[in-house]
């Protein structure tokens, strides 16, 4: 009876981090849309990435001693790739882009994945990935084609700058895997967000008015706690829950958060007034869709989904 009610009560931890890790990384899209009524775009991925880095320091300096100099030309070029750069796109992109599409955009993360491993670091694409890839790839179309007010031929060219930032974590999470897998992902991502931090700094506090705006813009400080909170919420605590639900629970069972989150987004954008019409569910399934195909069990083996441990 003790093994049986310590089982459900494990099993029902992992669900309550889940939904967690679905809400904070869902609300990413809406508080970085909060941020940017007063703050320009590079200065909200400025923000996020250097109160991430500095909420994190306690547990990354102490580690730094013991990564070799190699790791840390690594570490620094995935910290570029992982947060620093998606960061500053996705704050970009939602200068046109409604938080909705943003969040629905992101989950095209594992897909990019598949995709540059396959053409950068010699790894296959099976059938299913590949009818994965191409239903994915074209909800991502239909949602670039559409735009925010869903008529067709209505380019939306900042959408572009989801495309990237998820091929940054593509890329990222190749570079991991192959060259970093010594490394545990919370030292990962904290001493990586650690070695950007400096870029994030000096542009926020040199190269902008951030100052000038903190001192004398109405709702300033009501801004800049929307991007506090997404940077140490979504990112730095954010990447604690995940590991943890990565330790407690099966890659398959932590993958369901890339299927939350643009749900949780979209719930977000709805309830700010956002609008979403049939073209923009019909993308958003496609790409969840396409991820599931790719990513489903099948009868050798559990195919892991790779979730970025990024970024939100």
């Amino acid at each position: 009876m003790k093994i049986g009610k310590a089982v459900q009560k494990a099993k029902s931890h992992a669900w309550v981090l889940l939904a967690l890790l679905a809400l904070v990384w869902g609300s990413s899209f809406i508080l970085i849309k909060r941020g940017l009524e007063v703050y320009s775009a590079g200065e909200v991925g400025a923000i996020r990435i250097f109160s991430a880095a500095l909420f994190l320091v306690p547990v990354t300096l102490h580690k730094l001693k013991s990564i070799s100099q190699k790791d840390k030309i690594l570490l620094f070029f995935s910290g570029l790739l992982g947060s620093f750069i998606p960061a500053f796109l996705f704050a970009l992109a939602q200068t046109r882009l409604d938080s909705s599409l943003t969040g629905i955009l992101n989950a095209l993360t594992p897909l990019f994945v598949l995709m540059v491993g396959a053409a950068f670091f010699q790894q296959s694409i099976k059938k299913k990935e590949g009818i994965g890839l191409i239903i994915g790839l074209t909800g991502t179309v239909v949602l670039i084609v559409l735009g925010n007010d869903g008529n067709i031929g209505s380019f939306n060219f900042y959408a572009l700058f989801v495309v990237g930032a998820t091929l940054c974590y593509g890329i990222n999470l190749n570079i991991i895997k192959k060259y970093l897998a010594g490394i545990k992902p919370l030292m990962i991502t904290s001493i990586s967000l650690l070695l950007v931090s400096p870029l994030a700094g000096i542009y926020l506090f040199f190269m902008t008015d951030f100052i000038d705006k903190v001192q004398y813009v109405d709702n300033a400080w009501g801004a800049l706690s929307y991007l506090l909170i997404l940077g140490v919420v979504g990112t730095a605590l954010a990447l604690i829950l995940f590991n943890k639900l990565v330790q407690i629970t099966s890659p398959v069972f932590t993958s369901f958060v890339t299927y939350l989150i643009p749900v949780v987004a979209v719930i977000w954008g709805v309830l700010d007034g956002e609008v979403l019409v049939w073209g923009h569910l019909v993308g958003m399934l496609s790409i969840i869709g396409g991820v599931y195909i790719a990513n489903r069990k099948d009868k050798k083996g559990v195919q892991e989904v790779p979730v970025s441990s990024k970024s939100f």
